[in-house]
């Protein structure tokens, strides 16, 4: 990489820092876990696997854990993960994008600007320091890396959400590559790197639970299962146990419980975000926060019991309305909303005559031409974030879990899906209002009518005096058949967990920090209440992962003789 402004290269600047930023806040020993030459009834009868350190979590936070750990803190690595094959997370299947930052102290301004206050500024600077890295760490293992446009609140191209608040101009956003595989390659580049360290992972990994001393509160390790043997095994991490587990995107209970609106279906990653964590934290006295908190926007749903998850469409052709439950618009259809934040319009309440969410579902109500048009959804083999492709590509890589991918991609005239009733279709408005009305809330049929007739007024008009659509996407909804599918907020990932100091070390109820235990990435996201950072998923990967795995690495084995 080239020197900076300054002088000093980003390589220079963390080089050699490593572990010994870390020393002082190191924890030297266990005391009270073995000072009685006894084994406490807390204490497994036996290990069945040793490491020094332990990462749960194989996406895209314990990817960079892992190898970080080994490779700058000489440590050993053991990894579970609850997938059956090959791990990744949503981290593998996104759209590979990352941030980077070219000031520390502007950076800390947008950070704790944008989340107003909540977000402690140490945490912010901690973050941005490392973040500073990133694209070295990049070029270290060999990933393929270059600086590219994001997307933000306003629909704009930048590389923040909020580009007018004090410190934007710092934050930019990389890209791990190839615009077909997004996350993929960069996944799989850093994956060989694992493999070539002799890092091991136990796939098949589930239901664990944290072993805590009782006396220091310290976590010495962590029992799993392991596939369906039936088996506990007890794994002993000697120097920390790092937590990447990720959201708790499918996990209908804690959505409800948590999130701002619901239901929340409209989520399209990785099925093995569970929010296993949770519990397992909460069991040793860790304090969550950034529960609510959410990236994502709206995507399609359908009730299919072969594909539960959410689908980007992106119409083609301009003749639809977006309808709320009253059969309102309540947008302009033309308006690009956010992909990380766009789900913040479906917050809205009716206490009037629902006593629920007004927009959610919202009904997308068109007309054969966009049918004509060509594919709604993503089609094998197509780019990110274009028609025919968007953010839903990873569902069709054919080298993840079964579980998560090999999704043929959508048809090119849109008729297999169809075929199912994920796009519903009638020959008249009422016809299809009755069949919205058999999938979820639908809205009052003669409402539907009098949106659209007084709609088709404003295209013939030329000019959309409602919501100012712009007046070169007015198209009529007039041609018959007409079609509809239901939007439900949601999108990438869920951003709630332990809350973590600058050491990524979790937290009690205090504010006092768990000794050996540590959370990174989506498990625990540092962003308050809204997502503020184009490729700030995977940043939060590498940033706290690298940070976690070096704060473990640096204490001394609790079992140290």
């Amino acid at each position: 990489m080239e020197e900076n402004e300054m002088g000093l290269s980003r390589r220079n600047f963390f080089k050699g820092a490593g572990l010994a930023a870390i020393g002082a806040a190191a924890v030297t020993g266990l005391a009270g876990c073995g000072s009685s030459g006894n084994k406490a009834d807390w204490m497994p009868s036996k290990w069945d696997f040793e490491t020094d350190v332990l990462v749960i979590g194989y996406g895209g936070a314990g990817l960079w854990a892992a190898v970080t750990a080994k490779d700058e803190g000489n440590s050993d690595v053991l990894v579970l993960e609850k997938a059956p094959t090959r791990g990744g997370g949503n981290s593998s299947i996104n759209m590979g994008e990352y941030t980077w930052i070219d000031d520390v102290d502007e950076a800390v301004k947008y950070i704790t600007g944008f989340t107003k206050g909540h977000t402690p500024e140490d945490i912010a600077r901690a973050w941005a320091e490392e973040c500073y890295n990133n694209m070295d760490y990049c070029d270290r293992w060999g990933v393929k890396t270059e600086k590219k446009k994001g997307t933000n609140a306003s629909g704009g191209a930048s590389s923040c959400e909020y580009p007018w608040i004090d410190g934007a101009k710092a934050m930019h956003v990389c890209s791990f590559g190839d615009a077909t595989k997004g996350g993929n390659e960069g996944w799989h580049t850093l994956d060989q790197a694992r493999t070539d360290l002799g890092i091991e992972v136990k796939f098949s990994c589930h239901d664990e639970t944290l072993i805590q001393n009782p006396d220091t509160k310290e976590i010495v390790g962590a029992y799993t299962y392991i596939g369906d043997d039936g088996n506990q095994y007890a794994i002993k991490a000697r120097k920390g146990v790092i937590m990447t587990i990720g959201g708790f995107e499918f996990n209908d209970e804690l959505k409800n419980t948590y999130c701002k609106c619901y239901p929340m279906n409209g989520f399209y990653g990785w099925p093995f975000n569970t929010g296993d964590g949770i519990k397992m934290v909460q069991d040793v006295g860790a304090q969550l926060w950034h529960m609510n908190n959410v990236i994502g926007s709206y995507n399609a749903w359908f009730k299919d019991f072969e594909w539960k998850y959410a689908f980007t469409l992106m119409p083609q052709a301009n003749n639809y309305v977006m309808l709320d439950r009253l059969g309102n618009r309540w947008i302009a259809e033309s308006t690009f909303l956010s992909p990380h934040v766009g789900w913040h319009e479906f917050d809205k309440f009716n206490d009037a005559t629902l006593a629920d969410f007004e927009r959610i579902p919202t009904w997308v109500i068109l007309d054969q031409n966009v049918i004509d048009a060509g594919p709604l959804g993503a089609t094998a083999g197509g780019a990110l974030n274009t028609p025919g492709g968007s953010t839903t590509i990873g569902m069709t890589l054919s080298d993840i879990p079964e579980e998560c991918g090999q999704y043929p991609g959508w048809s090119q005239d849109n008729s297999i899906e169809i075929q199912k009733d994920w796009i519903l279709k009638a020959d008249t408005i009422d016809e299809l209002v009755k069949k919205m009305a058999e999938v979820d809330n639908a809205p009052d049929v003669e409402a539907v009518k009098a949106t659209i007739e007084k709609y088709n007024g404003y295209c013939t008009a030329g000019a959309d005096p409602d919501f100012d659509r712009d007046s070169a996407t007015l198209a009529p909804v007039s041609t018959a058949p007409f079609y509809a599918y239901p939007l439900y907020p949601g999108g990438c990932s869920t951003l709630g967990g332990p809350k973590k100091d600058v050491n990524a070390q979790v937290l009690d109820m205090d504010d006092k920090p768990i000794g050996r235990l540590y959370a990174a990435g989506c498990f625990g996201n540092m962003a308050s209440h809204t997502y503020g950072i184009s490729g700030g998923n995977n940043a939060e990967n590498m940033v706290w992962g690298r940070i976690a795995a070096r704060s473990a690495s640096a204490n001394k084995a609790w079992d140290t003789k």
